[in-house]
C-alpha cells in the first residue's frame, strides 16, 4: 500500500499538507463564537427567509377607530339617505350601540382627487392629500370584533384575546436588529393615556422576554437617565456592566431566556447612555425639518416630535416603531360616539401634518423604499348615527393605508358598499394584512413560528393571503 503514498517534494508542499486542515478548524471556531454570541444576544441580526423589500416598519396607530366615511372612502349616498333608516338591501351587522332606532348619518366632509393617481381624500386631511401618490389605500379592511380591546388585540397580535405576541415582537424575533445601541422594538404612547387594550397589545406574549417592546415616555424626554452620572467615567460604567454580565453568565445553566433578556437589557441600556442620547435631541435637526413635522407648533408638536423620532430610530436600524395617536378615552381618541365632526377635526389637526411629513422626509432621505409605514386604527365608524351626531364602532368595512417598503403608491385596493357598511370588493382581513407586511419584510408567515404549549403559533393564526395586487 506504500506505493500509493505521495510524499511532499519540497518545503512549501510539506507545509501545505500539514496545515490544510487549519482553515476548517478556524471556521469551526468562528461558528462556535457566533453561536455563543447569539446565546447572549438573541437580538443579533438574522437573515430573512427570502429577499426582503423592507428593513423596518413604522405603524402610525390611530387609536379609537378613524371613520373611513370622513377620511378615505367617500359615500355620496349617505347624504341622500341622511335621517332615514338603513335600506334592507344592505343587510345587517353587529354593533355596540347602534340599534333599530338609529338613522343614516350624512357627512359634512368634502372629498377631492389628488395627485396623478387621483386618490380621493377628505378635506379633513389636507396634508395627507399631498402624499396621495405615495400611499396605498385599503378600503376593504375588516376584522372580527366590534369592541375596542378585542379589535386592538387582533390588529396588533392577530388574536382577539391578550397573551399573544405583537407584530413588533414577531419582527424582532424573526429578524433581530442592527441597532446595537437601541431597542429592536419601540412603542411611543399618546400622552393622554393608554387605549382600551392597554399595554398587553404591544407585548411579547409567550416569546422570550428579550423581544418585548421598549415603552418610551410621552413628552420631550422619551427615555430617562441617559446621562452618565457626574463623577462616573464611561470606563467605570463599562466595567460595571461587564461585571454584571459576568455574574449573570455565571448563573446561566443551559437556555435561560429571562436571564438572556436581562443581559441584553443591561447591554442596550449602557450603549444608549454612551451612544444614543443625540438621537433623542431633536434640536440638531434642521429648522426646516422640525417645521415640516410641526414641531414647536401648537397642536402638532407632540405627534410631530414622535413621528420625527420614529424616522431617526429606523434610520439607526430599529426594526419596528409604533407611534400611537389617541388614548385615555373617547374624547382624546378617534372614538367619535357623540360628535363625529368635533372629534375627527380635533384628531386630524393633531396628526395630519406629522404623518405627511414622515412620508415626505423618509422619501427625500431615500428611506421610504426600505421602510413600511402603516396608518390606521382597529376599525372604522358606522354609517348610522349614535347620539344624533356621532358614529359607532364598525368592523365590517373600513380603511387603512400603507406606504413604502415595496407597496404600490397611488393605489386604491378593495371597496365597501354604497353606504360603507360592508367590505364587498377584495376584502382584506387583518391576517391578510399581517401576511403581506411579513412578506415585504422577507418573512414567511409559516416559517415565522414559535412552539408554545405543543402548538406552532404564528402571527396570522391561520393562513393569511399575501395581497400581491398592491405590491410593486
Amino acid at each position: 500500500m506504500s506505493e500509493h503514498i505521495r510524499y511532499s517534494k519540497n518545503r512549501r508542499e510539506f507545509l501545505t499538507d500539514c496545515f490544510c486542515g487549519f482553515g476548517g478548524l478556524a471556521f469551526t471556531s468562528l461558528m462556535a463564537q457566533e453561536a455563543e454570541a447569539a446565546r447572549y444576544n438573541p437580538l443579533a441580526p438574522k437573515a430573512p427567509h427570502f429577499e426582503a423589500k423592507a428593513k423596518a416598519m413604522i405603524f402610525l396607530f390611530q387609536a379609537g377607530g378613524p371613520s373611513h366615511l370622513e377620511t378615505f372612502d367617500p359615500k355620496p349616498l349617505l347624504n341622500k339617505l341622511d335621517g332615514q333608516k338603513r335600506p334592507a338591501e344592505f343587510g345587517d351587522v353587529q354593533y355596540q350601540n347602534v340599534n333599530s332606532n338609529s338613522r343614516i348619518l350624512g357627512t359634512k366632509r368634502t372629498f377631492a382627487k389628488y395627485g396623478k393617481s387621483g386618490i380621493e381624500v377628505s378635506d379633513i386631511l389636507p396634508h395627507t392629500a399631498k402624499i396621495a401618490d405615495d400611499i396605498c389605500v385599503l378600503r376593504s379592511m375588516h376584522g372580527d370584533m366590534v369592541v375596542h380591546s378585542a379589535a386592538q388585540y387582533q390588529m396588533m397580535t392577530g388574536r382577539v384575546i391578550p397573551g399573544f405576541p405583537a407584530m413588533g415582537s414577531w419582527l424582532a424575533y424573526g429578524l433581530g436588529t442592527v441597532a446595537e445601541s437601541l431597542p429592536a422594538y419601540v412603542v411611543m404612547p399618546d400622552p393622554h393615556g393608554t387605549p382600551e387594550a392597554g399595554q398587553p397589545m404591544y407585548t411579547n406574549g409567550f416569546l422570550p422576554a428579550v423581544y418585548q417592546p421598549a415603552m418610551f415616555r410621552p413628552g420631550k424626554r422619551p427615555v430617562l437617565n441617559l446621562e452618565v452620572p457626574a463623577g462616573i467615567t464611561l470606563e467605570r460604567r463599562k466595567k460595571t456592566v461587564e461585571f454584571l454580565r459576568s455574574l449573570n453568565e455565571a448563573g446561566m445553566t443551559g437556555e435561560d431566556p429571562e436571564l438572556a433578556a436581562r443581559i441584553s437589557a443591561y447591554d442596550t441600556a449602557f450603549q444608549m447612555q454612551t451612544e444614543a442620547p443625540e438621537i433623542f435631541d431633536l434640536s440638531n435637526e434642521p429648522a426646516e425639518t422640525r417645521e415640516l413635522y410641526g414641531v414647536g407648533k401648537e397642536g402638532t408638536d407632540d405627534y410631530g416630535r414622535r413621528c420625527l423620532l420614529a424616522r431617526r430610530l429606523v434610520e439607526k436600524g430599529v426594526r419596528y416603531v409604533c407611534v400611537v395617536a389617541g388614548g385615555g378615552g373617547a374624547e382624546t381618541e378617534w372614538d367619535a360616539h357623540s360628535d363625529i365632526e368635533k372629534n375627527h377635526i380635533r384628531m386630524a389637526s393633531l396628526t395630519d401634518q406629522p404623518v405627511a411629513a414622515l412620508i415626505t422626509d423618509l422619501k427625500r432621505r431615500g428611506l421610504l423604499d426600505s421602510t413600511i409605514v402603516l396608518w390606521g386604527g382597529e376599525f372604522g365608524r358606522s354609517p348610522e348615527s349614535e347620539r344624533s351626531k356621532g358614529r359607532d364602532h364598525h368592523n365590517t368595512g373600513f380603511s387603512m393605508w400603507v406606504a413604502g417598503g415595496g407597496f404600490k403608491g397611488g393605489t386604491v385596493y378593495g371597496a365597501t358598499d354604497d353606504i360603507g357598511l360592508k367590505a364587498t370588493e377584495s376584502p382584506v382581513h387583518f391576517r391578510d394584512l399581517h401576511a403581506t407586511l411579513l412578506n415585504q419584510m422577507g418573512l414567511s408567515q409559516d416559517q415565522l413560528s414559535y412552539l408554545h404549549q405543543g402548538r406552532r403559533e404564528r402571527l396570522t393564526e391561520v393562513h393569511g393571503r399575501v395581497i400581491k395586487e398592491i405590491l410593486a
